[in-house]
């Protein structure tokens, strides 16, 4: 609501219909507020959108993986935007209009944990991936019991199956199930470690693509 200083012929502060007025350097003044916005296409606008584009779908469809991942970043900004700011600045490839995710750089995880040794991945069983690493459990500040996180992403569907709470480091392997529906579609692998108790993760590492068998 707007209000008029010193009686109706004062200076008019705020908002009354489509009327702004305000004070600047002790001279009030007011304007009219634009019927409509435009709605701006220029080049460069029209690239960073479609680079929005690409990178919201895929940081959707590891929201939780980027939840654990990105917690030592959510200072003043959610996990979710602290990943985005990073992945739109470091991971976008292409030239216009032909824009792609670079998963090699499109971290889902960041952080000093150690991260994994000689990491593969399998698809020759219907309905699986299988993840197997190596145990550098006594290397640099890893431990015995730090947990596999996984990811199977389907960017056709826009979806992923993870495991967030997986096996040991100890371990070396760790199965995820997917739905009959990825037989035939290109999957993308994502895998990283976190502490058991929650508090330290490593930077993920892309294990390549396959074809869902």
């Amino acid at each position: 609501m707007g209000k008029i200083a010193q009686g109706i012929l004062g200076g008019l502060s705020g908002k009354v219909g489509n009327i702004i007025g305000g004070s600047w350097k002790g001279i009030d003044y007011i304007r009219i507020k634009p019927s409509s916005v435009a709605n701006p296409r220029t080049e460069g606008q029209v690239n960073q959108r479609s680079k929005f584009k690409i990178t919201l779908e895929y940081l959707q469809a590891n929201k939780d993986f980027i939840k654990i991942g990105y917690k030592a970043f959510a200072t003043k900004k959610t996990e979710f935007n602290a990943a985005m700011s990073y992945v739109l600045n470091n991971a976008v490839d292409g030239v216009a209009p032909n824009f792609a995710i670079d998963y090699s750089l499109a971290l889902l995880s960041r952080g000093g944990l150690s991260s994994v040794l000689n990491g593969t991945t399998d698809l020759t069983t219907a309905g699986q991936v299988t993840f197997a690493w190596g145990d550098n459990s006594t290397d640099g500040n890893a431990n015995a019991t730090d947990k596999a996180m996984v990811s199977v992403y389907n960017p056709s569907k826009k979806e992923s199956i993870s495991i967030l709470v997986g096996a040991d480091r100890t371990v070396g392997s760790q199965v995820v199930t997917i739905p009959n529906t990825y037989v035939g579609e290109t999957v993308e692998m994502f895998m990283a470690f976190v502490s058991d108790d929650g508090t330290k993760v490593s930077n993920s590492v892309y294990l390549g693509s396959g074809t869902a068998a």
